[in-house]
């Protein structure tokens, strides 16, 4: 197997789990932020670093170079491959505009020691491809929203249930699996248990009452660290892709379908901006797993170009109410609010997230929403007419939310409320990512597609590939008007 030329891994891992540690011992606040916002960045570099130099390997997986973790093991744990490259920067930026974008009404509240011990374990979950390690990382990744719970005096019953029910059916599943035979019954039985517990973990329905508790009761930054990276989808793809015959895939897809639909349907009626981000993500989510499970290169392909674009798009959304909530205290969608004329940049970037997250043309969703829904119907068309419908539901919630937050009355208050410095920072940065990919998407295309067909095959599934990539990627080759 390749190696990368430097440690990028270990070191990606290591510096927010030493920097929790320091962060730990310091009792300022304001000191503790800025140390973390060092940590965070310096371990965006490595991610990134991570990322351009697999780039120059022209491989599909490759090691660290170190392997101090591998020299005690005696196997690869830490290996990224096309799939997960891309995701660890993308998990490293959301975690330091979280952090930059942290406002001083915010400090006393966010936990910032359990965010790097998080950043650390995802990271590290992103990076493994062994199952029994990403088994113990996700279950201990659970742990820190726990404590925060327990520190804010917050009741922890419905989330401890979950996620109970989650850590025992991934071990249950996995201990069946490595002693059953392939296509036994008992093989059956543990893709089930998998499958069941990526699906508590992504919060589909009707196993998705943890996600709601958590964003009510948690702060906005920890909920959103906890469910953007899309830990769950990880789980399904690296534990139950590889092993899981047809038509449980088929039933993961269609559970996952209706959940997108009815998490539509709930945003539009919430009138709490908390849970109505919540059951937007859970619906984007969904779709991302509706595509993964397709089994087709087109629909797969799809699937882990939106998972790059909800990660993008919905991390800024939710950084923009976590503002507007850091501003204004708990605000309401049942009233209009008109907060255009104090915050005009954040209310541009509302709507921008909003509608990159929906697949709006000329927004990096936008062509893995299209590729989704090719996927979908080459499977079965009448899926085609319930993602259409999805996506529908979003946008008229989006545009509902964005009204009643920013436009309909006049907002008289003696403060300012213009977005910081930082908060403009990480907007623009987001902007320009949200945009860049929706403007030139064929380079994250191929990339997802490459990545796809290696996943399909590591199922023994035979794909032909179409005469032409452009056949795959119509699409792309369409909105970039460019030539194979």
């Amino acid at each position: 197997m390749s190696e990368l030329h430097l440690p990028w891994l270990e070191i990606s891992i290591l510096l927010p789990l030493i920097g929790a540690l320091i962060v730990c011992l310091v009792r300022d606040r304001d000191t503790a932020r800025r140390h973390c916002l060092w940590i965070c960045g310096l371990t965006f570099v490595c991610a990134v670093g991570e990322w351009l130099d697999f780039g120059t390997l022209h491989v599909f997986e490759a090691h660290d170079h170190w392997g101090l973790i591998e020299a005690v093991f005696h196997k690869d744990v830490f290996v990224i491959d096309e799939f997960s490259a891309p995701l660890l920067p993308l998990a490293a930026l959301v975690y330091l505009l979280t952090v930059l974008a942290t406002v001083r009404t915010k400090v006393d509240r966010f936990t910032f020691g359990w965010a790097l011990f998080s950043e650390a374990l995802l990271l590290a979950t992103l990076a493994c491809k062994e199952p029994w390690v990403i088994i113990g990382l996700l279950i201990v990744s659970a742990l820190p929203p726990f404590f925060e719970l327990l520190a804010r005096g917050r009741c922890t019953r419905v989330y401890v249930f979950h996620m109970s029910a989650f850590a025992a059916l991934l071990i249950a599943g996995q201990a069946l699996h490595d002693l059953s035979s392939t296509g036994s019954i008992v093989s059956a039985t543990a893709v089930v248990l998998l499958a069941l517990a990526a699906l508590i973990r992504s919060g589909i329905a009707p196993l998705h009452c943890w996600m709601t508790d958590l964003f009510e009761k948690a702060t906005f930054g920890t909920a959103l660290l906890y469910v953007t990276p899309l830990a769950g989808a990880y789980a399904a793809m690296r534990l139950v892709l590889p092993i899981a015959p047809d038509w449980i895939l088929r039933a993961i897809a269609l559970v996952s379908l209706t959940t997108a639909v009815y998490s539509a349907c709930m945003a539009l009626v919430q009138t709490e901006p908390r849970r109505f981000f919540c059951y937007l993500f859970l619906s984007h989510s969904s779709l991302v797993l509706v595509g993964l499970e397709l089994v087709t290169p087109t629909g797969l392909t799809g699937a882990l170009c939106v998972w790059l674009s909800v990660g993008m798009s919905l991390a800024g959304f939710g950084l923009t109410l976590r503002a507007m909530e850091a501003r204004t205290g708990a605000l309401t969608l049942n009233k209009f609010h008109g907060l255009y004329d104090h915050t005009p940049t954040l209310a541009a970037f509302f709507l921008l997230t909003g509608l990159a997250s929906i697949g709006f043309p000329g927004t990096i969703g936008f062509v893995g929403a299209e590729l989704v829904l090719e996927g979908a119907v080459e499977v079965f068309p009448a899926i085609g007419f319930v993602v259409v419908l999805a996506a529908a539901l979003n946008g008229i919630a989006v545009m509902h939310a964005y009204f009643r937050i920013f436009t309909g009355t006049r907002h008289v208050t003696s403060v300012s409320l213009c977005a910081r410095p930082r908060e403009r920072l990480a907007v623009l940065v987001l902007t320009l990512l949200i945009l860049g990919g929706g403007f030139f998407p064929q380079p994250g295309v191929e990339s997802r597609y490459h990545a796809a067909i290696a996943l399909l095959e590591h199922r023994e599934i035979k794909t032909t590939p179409p005469p032409d990539k452009s056949a795959t990627i119509s699409l792309v080759t369409w909105f970039t008007a460019t030539k194979h």
